[in-house]
């Protein structure tokens, strides 16, 4: 791993560390009955729509159409000059609403009762540049307020919300696998490809869905080998470590799938889990599946 990464893990496992003593496991039952994601009110919404608006976060989303993914510690190519006319020929706006961005929670993992399958992480709003370029602009609550905290390339965020919301469920992901899922009626339905890999393309139960997810990472919660050796922000150290795949997760079987992009947290822990906050014209590198890259 580079040093960045390393940084990353190691703040996720301070946080994911503080947060042991709620994360007791409890009987498997537990999982049949979880709490409904809780929704985010709209003064937080507001704010982060605020946030993410200022004239410092459209300066720095100019730049990342401008450069078109290279990251702003390598050299672009071109001279500044250039490279300032590109930024303002973006002409970066929002569009759509700014969304809560579920993430799988460590509670449900760990079987703890009334649970839910996931927490609010951070919320996203979709840029588009000039030229049809698109990006997710994350904010998180940090310090009593909103602050943005990454750009990521593409439009994931909120074309997934937006797919569940028209069916009547509630988005969220499994960072680990880079899937998206819907919850809606009990049941947990895939949204994309690494989805249905995940639990089918028909879904499974809530249930399954939880000892599937517990089978994954119930050895990799707070409290465990994985987490005191410093791991806990879902970085792989083996480029061969293989995650299982639920196929018909209501049927209990499972295969192996190939090692998914280690990239991303395992878990939620707190909106700041595995994001980098972006300072000035420091912006922090993230990838994506299919090269997709985050700054």
């Amino acid at each position: 791993m580079n040093s960045h990464r390393v940084r990353t893990a190691r703040a996720a496992a301070a946080i994911t560390a503080a947060l042991a003593l709620g994360l007791a496991a409890a009987p498997a039952h537990a999982a049949d009955t979880p709490a409904a994601p809780a929704a985010l009110g709209t003064g937080d919404l507001a704010a982060a729509r605020g946030a993410t608006g200022a004239p410092a976060v459209l300066d720095q989303l100019g730049h990342f159409f401008a450069r078109k993914g290279v990251p702003p510690t390598q050299r672009l190519g071109i001279s500044a000059a250039d490279e300032a006319r590109a930024v303002t020929a973006a002409a970066p706006r929002l569009t759509g609403d700014t969304v809560p961005v579920y993430t799988l929670s460590a509670g449900f993992v760990s079987g703890r009762a009334g649970a839910p399958v996931a927490e609010v992480e951070f919320t996203a709003t979709t840029a588009v540049a000039a030229d049809g370029q698109r990006a997710s602009v994350w904010a998180a609550r940090q310090d009593g307020g909103w602050r943005v905290v990454n750009i990521a390339s593409g439009s994931d965020e909120g074309d997934y919300a937006a797919k569940a919301a028209a069916d009547g469920g509630t988005a969220f992901r499994e960072p680990q696998l880079d899937a998206w899922y819907e919850l809606k009626d009990g049941r947990v339905l895939p949204l994309d490809d690494e989805a249905s890999r995940s639990v089918g393309a028909h879904g499974s139960t809530v249930a399954a869905y939880q000892r599937l997810v517990r089978q994954r990472y119930g050895d990799k919660l707070p409290g465990s080998g994985y987490d005191t050796a410093g791991k806990a922000g879902g970085f792989a150290t083996e480029a061969t470590e293989a995650t299982g795949s639920a196929g018909n997760a209501g049927s209990g079987t499972s295969t192996a799938s190939a090692a998914p992009d280690r990239t991303a947290p395992l878990l939620t822990a707190g909106a700041a889990l595995g994001l980098t906050v972006l300072v000035g014209a420091g912006l922090g590198l993230r990838r994506r599946r299919t090269a997709r890259i985050t700054y």
